[in-house]
């Protein structure tokens, strides 16, 4: 006869359901679920799901936080590194980790999001997101000398472009995340690192928009080379801002290697006079020992010594063999 099957407590029956809906709402969406294949797919009645959330518009809301809070506590971590770089590889690294390690939350995320989750939506994700890499960029703009005020528009249009390579990368799943990752910070950052402080589309892309703006807003063919050549001189200077600050970081690596070979080297000598200093210590104490042993062995013997009364009882016969008998010895 089989056990009764255990009657889940009220906390276990609610992660049950959430677990059950989230599956669900990835396969089929917020539309394309109901409330009885919840309930059936749990095994329990429709009251139960109403109990718990209310209807699928409370267990729907539940799983959207979730998912929400998980992705960004991944990208708050990542951005928690010092230099911006880092920040943004990690961050890049931290949200396919998140897509392929979490596939239904992020398929339920980048749906069409139902009015019933409120602010749970990938779009408010995603400015969320914006709003902690527009302090990064305010930094980093404001060390170029760009305007800081730009930085909420750039953070829009770098957070945007990871997400949409990301619900890319959610199907196809190839190439491996590390080389995306790695793809998507070459655009980003390299893009940054020349970014023009000035930008202007140049007159065959301006359009209507060209015809439009009054002649002296239009910049001449000496102005465009002119700004070429501005740019050209930018990106040498910070070229060669780059190496100083490689050589620097390289000097200062041999400094500390040279400091700590010298650390080394005085602990070496500083082991060997010790045991110099041993040595001698032992060779004295031992020069000590040899010199009390010789002196014991010089002293005269006391009078009425067992030896000496035995041999003053000895018969001449006996003293004649006396040396013999110590020679054998």
């Amino acid at each position: 006869m089989s056990e009764p099957r255990r009657r889940m407590s009220g906390k276990e029956r609610r992660e049950q359901l959430i677990k059950i809906s989230r599956t669900l709402f990835a396969e089929k969406g917020f539309d394309g679920t109901s409330v009885e294949e919840i309930a059936a797919t749990a095994n329990v009645s429709k009251p139960v799901v109403y109990e718990h959330f209310g209807g699928k518009e409370g267990v729907y809301a539940v799983v959207v936080d979730r998912e929400m809070q998980k992705l960004l506590a991944m990208v708050t971590e990542a951005l928690s590194a010092s230099h911006a770089l880092i920040k943004l590889e990690r961050a890049a690294l931290a949200l396919l980790a998140y897509v392929e390690e979490n596939s239904e939350g992020f398929r339920i995320l980048v749906r069409d999001s139902h009015a019933a989750s409120g602010t749970g939506t990938f779009a408010s994700l995603i400015n969320d997101i914006a709003s902690q890499v527009e302090d990064v960029m305010v930094d980093e703009f404001m060390g170029r000398g760009y305007d800081p005020k730009l930085a909420p528009m750039y953070a829009q249009m770098l957070v945007g472009m990871v997400a949409l390579t990301g619900q890319w990368w959610l199907d196809v799943r190839r190439p491996p995340r590390e080389e995306v990752a790695a793809h998507l910070v070459n655009l980003a950052w390299n893009g940054l690192v020349g970014l023009d402080p000035r930008p202007r589309l140049t007159a065959s892309s301006r359009g209507t928009e060209q015809r439009r703006a009054p002649l002296s807003a239009r910049p001449t063919d000496k102005e465009l080379r002119e700004m070429g050549k501005v740019r050209e001189r930018e990106l040498k200077e910070q070229e060669k801002i780059r190496q100083r600050e490689q050589r620097e970081a390289e000097k200062l690596a041999r400094e500390q290697e040279k400091a700590r070979e010298r650390e080394l080297r005085e602990r070496e000598r500083l082991f060997k006079e010790q045991e110099k200093i041993r040595e001698r210590e032992l060779k004295e104490q031992e020069k000590i020992r040899l010199r009390e042993a010789r002196t014991a062995d010089r002293q005269p013997k006391l009078p009425g010594h067992p030896d000496d009364e035995a041999a003053e009882n000895m018969s001449p016969a006996d003293k004649r063999q006396q040396p013999l008998r110590q020679r054998k010895r």
